[in-house]
Order: C-alpha cells, then sequence, then structure tokens
C-alpha cells in the first residue's frame, strides 16, 4: 500500500517579487509563482516592507512582521490565497 504523506515537507529557499507575483524557491528546485493580488497586505506594502520577511520554522512559512501576514508554502502549494480575499457567506 502506497502513501501520499510527505516524508519531507516541502520548504521555501527564496522569495522574490516581479512586477504583479510573488514566486518561491523550494528546496528541491521547483518554484512557485502565485498572484501578489492573492495577499492584499503585500500588494499595498512598499518594497522596503516586503524585504522585511522572515522564515518560519525551516522555510513552510514566510512571516512580515511589519506587514502582520503570514504565508504557508503548503496553502501556495494548494493554490490558497489570503483569507482576506475569500467572500463572507451570507447570513
Amino acid at each position: 500500500m502506497s502513501s501520499l504523506a510527505l516524508e519531507f515537507p516541502p520548504h521555501a529557499v527564496a522569495l522574490r517579487f516581479t512586477g504583479d507575483s510573488l514566486v518561491v524557491t523550494l528546496h528541491d528546485g521547483r518554484e512557485l509563482s502565485v498572484p501578489l493580488a492573492w495577499f492584499p497586505r503585500l500588494v499595498h506594502a512598499t518594497p522596503d516592507q516586503l524585504t522585511q520577511f522572515e522564515w518560519l520554522g525551516m522555510g513552510e512559512g514566510i512571516h512580515w512582521p511589519v506587514l502582520d501576514e503570514d504565508i504557508s508554502v503548503l496553502g501556495l502549494l494548494e493554490g490558497r490565497p489570503s483569507t482576506e480575499l475569500r467572500p463572507t457567506p451570507n447570513p
């Protein structure tokens, strides 16, 4: 029987920004490019604020203290944008 569990969770080793994308390089050489528009706090940040990030754990996530933004690598792989973009349910 095979398992889909990851023996080593993916983790980021580098990140950069293009004009409209967040690009994260994973430990295995893959690059993930997601629309910057998925993360409103990053879209509205200054270039200096974008450079002020910290790795969470061993690169399982990215944290911008000054922006109060956290992004998980697994969330990027799953295609999950910020919860700030998700519509709220009607009562």
